[in-house]
């Protein structure tokens, strides 16, 4: 999903090293003498500023563009608007660049390590030999399509103005500062990249550093400002944040203070350390998070008591050990995202949902989905429905003897579920006695910042490329939804592994977050297109799956929906307007519960109410919510937060359709669904 892109960096590097030249000497000069304009310079700190926003030959223009807004704010005491289409040049280019930004913020093996390069990022201040190598990794080894056309990206000449006037008030007065009140420079800077004391320790890297912030703040609220649609303007923003992340001061050994006082302390070893593990991530072309071997799949995570009754291609069934006398005669089946493994929901036994399911009387079986190569390299959207949930109901009822089931789906895993039971339906069956859907997607119209990588494009090039067989790297998708939080899942790691020498700590969502999964090709393309791009589910009958028109309708059921308030993959919005899709028992939607959690995807869905953390919010008690409002806004206005987590309310909720008591089961399976193997099998153990 992302277009590969090269930037000059000559004569950015030069004039990089101009601006620092420029920032020593000017340390005697009046605070009206901060910002000289030099020919595709900047102003005379050693740090990014406004000009450094993209250039416009991300789009192959080899013309030196003038008037942009690059050259504005390099001289901004005189504001002059600029037309309209040259104020936003820069910004354009970023958008158009913007599906190959992701691939450049995780940086992977380049197959051709004797030539590293800058990458897409272009020449950024303070990059050395040594950055530039490891920047090198970010070349992709497959070919991407020709940049697209420019798109039509403006900012308002009065806007502009405002943000340079602001721009150059605030300046102004952090230059003041740093001459007149040198003390200023040793308050905390409310950043963690620059919370240790030693950038406060070294007034030039205090300075550096605040200012960057302040470079990092106009930029952002320039790319807020263009007028565009609302795809190019995502990508705009999202673009900007990129380059702005990566050029954080934090990010370079030349301007990283910590890392240099770590340097002379160690007497070189971190340096040499961090070349180490540089080398040994390129060889495993990720960047590594955690000590991966401090963990192993079925001895210290994923351990819950269990075994494998039943598999096939796909898919393996897991059956859990019950942990109470008496269980509910309905059985639960829970359906994971097939882009992750399963056991986000059996990390530890004190953070497992899983194991929470168990304790509360479910006979529980979970989906754990096989990591595709060539072998299932042209499995389709078709496949993963017949032989993912429908397969597992199936098998459930043959098990338990029960006619239907409640079933949970967990971000991919709930649109695989709810499209699997509208097929179910289709032909007539009545699978499931309640369904949960938790940060999941049916209605794709608002997908937030991962609507950047979508477009007609990118899909039939992904289409043209795995349409008819293939297979989607599980660690390109890792790297996607890492540059999604570039600061935290990438930038983090560049300065402690490699600058510092570190080795990471043992964190097993990490290790987790690590153990990528492939997609097949068809798979892949189908669901691009008629979810992201198309947002073809939502429509009743528009697509067939399983040889039957997909209607979301027929799933009548009491329906549980869980969002996240800072859910960056699913946007709280959209899961709303997902709960809306679901009818409920009435086909009018008045028995579908929203709930919404705070945190993120992981953080505020795996939240065990031991934990005691968070809170959740809920519209009325349960059968008494009523219709779901039109607007997410109105609903949240007349919404109460609770203290602790959703799991609570969702334990209760379900407590409604379990069905009578029965004696727990003494063994796995049955006569025909015999036991394969232990919980957690094989297939979770595929590597990528």
């Amino acid at each position: 999903m992302a277009a590969k892109s090269g930037m000059k960096t000559a004569r950015t590097a030069k004039a990089s090293r101009s601006s620092r030249t420029a920032a020593v000497a000017s340390k005697s000069k009046t605070a009206a003498k901060v910002a000289p304009t030099r020919r595709g310079g900047a102003a005379s700190s050693s740090l990014p500023v406004p000009a450094t926003s993209p250039r416009a030959d991300v789009a192959k223009s080899k013309t030196r563009r003038k008037g942009t807004a690059a050259s504005a704010a390099r001289a901004p005491v005189k504001p002059v608007a600029a037309p309209r289409e040259a104020t936003a040049a820069p910004l354009a280019a970023a958008a158009a660049a913007a599906p190959g930004v992701a691939k450049a913020a995780a940086p992977v093996s380049s197959g051709n390590m004797a030539e590293p390069s800058l990458g897409p990022w272009g020449a950024l201040p303070g990059v050395g030999e040594w950055m530039q190598l490891w920047q090198g990794m970010a070349q992709e080894m497959t070919q991407a399509p020709a940049a697209p056309a420019m798109p039509n990206v403006t900012v308002e000449p009065n806007r502009l103005i405002e943000l340079q006037r602001d721009y150059m008030q605030q300046l102004t007065k952090l230059w003041g500062d740093f001459v007149e009140h040198p003390e200023k420079t040793t308050a905390p800077i409310k950043d963690s990249r620059f919370s240790d004391p030693s950038w406060q320790q070294n007034s030039v890297a205090s300075f550096y550093a605040r200012a960057y912030l302040l470079n990092a703040d106009f930029l952002n609220r320039m790319a807020d400002s263009v007028k565009a649609d609302r795809k190019t303007k995502g990508r705009v923003k999202f673009a900007v944040s990129q380059l702005v992340d990566a050029a954080a001061p934090s990010n370079y050994l030349a301007l990283n203070p910590k890392a240099q006082k770590t340097l002379l302390e160690s007497s070189g070893e971190s340096l040499k350390q961090g070349l180490q593990n540089l080398l040994g991530d390129m060889q495993k072309g990720k960047i590594t998070q955690t000590d991966e071997a401090a963990f192993e799949v079925g001895r210290n995570v994923a351990t819950s008591e269990g075994a494998v009754v039943f598999e096939n291609a796909l898919i393996q069934l897991i059956q859990y050990k019950p942990l109470t006398s008496k269980v509910y005669a309905r059985p639960f089946l829970m359906v994971p995202p097939s882009i992750n493994k399963f056991y986000i929901l059996d990390l530890q036994p004190e953070n497992s949902m899983i194991r929470y399911a168990v304790e509360l009387g479910h006979t529980v079986f979970v989906v754990s989905w096989k990591n595709p190569h060539e072998p299932e390299s042209k499995m389709t959207w078709d496949d993963y429905l017949e032989l993912g949930p429908i397969a597992a109901i199936h098998a459930i009822q043959d098990i338990t003897g029960s006619a239907d089931v409640n079933a949970l789906g967990f971000c991919v895993g709930g649109t695989i579920l709810a499209s699997a039971l509208a097929v179910m339906h289709a032909r007539g069956e009545q699978p499931v006695a309640s369904v949960t859907l938790m940060t999941a997607l049916l209605d794709f119209e608002d997908t937030g910042v991962l609507d950047v990588f979508i477009d007609e494009n990118q899909v039939r090039m992904r289409e043209k490329a795995l349409g008819q067989g293939g297979l989607m790297p599980g660690r390109e998708l890792a790297m996607t939804f890492s540059s999604l939080r570039a600061n935290d899942l990438v930038w983090n790691y560049v300065v402690s592994n490699y600058l510092e020498g570190k080795q990471p700590p043992a964190f097993d969502l990490l290790y987790w977050n690590g153990d990528s999964t492939n997609l097949p090709g068809p798979m892949y393309a189908w669901y691009l297109r008629n979810t992201y791009l198309e947002n073809n589910l939502r429509v009743p009958n528009r697509v067939q799956c399983c040889g039957v028109s997909l209607d979301l309708g027929r799933i009548k059921v009491p329906t549980y929906v869980f969002a996240a308030r800072e859910d960056h993959i699913v946007p709280w919005k959209a899961a709303y307007a997902s709960a809306r899709v679901m009818p409920g028992t009435d086909g009018k939607g008045k028995d579908v519960r929203y709930v919404l959690g705070a945190s993120g995807h992981i953080a505020g869905s795996i939240n065990p109410p031991s934990k005691n953390k968070r809170s959740y919010w809920t519209h009325g008690a349960f059968g008494k919510e009523g219709m779901l409002p039109a607007d997410s806004e109105t609903w949240l206005a007349g919404a109460t937060e609770h203290p602790g987590s959703w799991w609570s309310d969702w334990g209760k909720w379900m407590a409604q359709f379990g069905g009578p008591q029965k004696s727990a089961p003494r063994d796995y399976g049955n006569a025909k669904y015999k036991v394969i193997e232990p919980a957690p099998g094989r297939y979770v153990k595929e590597k990528a």
